[in-house]
């Protein structure tokens, strides 16, 4: 089993809060506009990080973070992208691929939009956009993920608030 704590769009702002809600997590996943390398080093040398960049990183971000991120984690294959649309409105750059050869499970950020929800259309892939953990945006309160991977399951998926924006 491995736990995942997922935040996206923190655009520079790492909120304290999270060491706390993640002390429990195998791995830190950061599906983009993470704002500031900093947050990188803090979360890498907090635990094990997984990252992609978003629309308003900067190139020492994309460095250190590429655009997609595929990989196989607990027999699952998972797909993390900064700008992937929403179920069933795709982004039309992700779609094709999402058709040809679709992930178990799908993380995005980007829309600040809290989502955790079945495709049936496309494979079933679990759809996962953890909202938005900065304070810049429209998004009135801050959100993040916590669930865990088990032997080709999701289990255990929380939603944690952080406050208002």
């Amino acid at each position: 089993m491995t736990r995942i704590g997922l935040l996206s769009d923190t655009h520079g702002f790492l909120d304290p809060q999270i060491f706390t809600h993640f002390a429990e997590c195998d791995e830190i996943w950061h599906a983009g506009d993470i704002g500031s390398i900093k947050i990188i080093d803090d979360l890498k040398a907090f635990k094990p990080f997984r990252g992609v960049f978003g629309n308003i990183d900067t190139k020492d971000i994309a460095y250190e973070c590429p655009e997609h991120q595929r990989f196989e984690q607990e027999g699952l294959t998972i797909w993390m992208t900064h700008i992937g649309g929403t179920p069933p409105r795709y982004n039309p750059i992700v779609r094709p691929d999402l058709q040809l050869n679709p992930p178990a499970i799908f993380v995005c950020g980007h829309s600040h939009i809290l989502k955790v929800v079945r495709d049936p259309k496309i494979n079933n892939l679990l759809f996962i956009n953890p909202g938005a953990a900065g304070k810049h945006g429209f998004h009135p309160v801050r959100t993040c993920l916590r669930f865990a991977l088990d032997a080709g399951r999701v289990r255990n998926m929380e939603v944690i608030e952080l406050g208002k924006r």
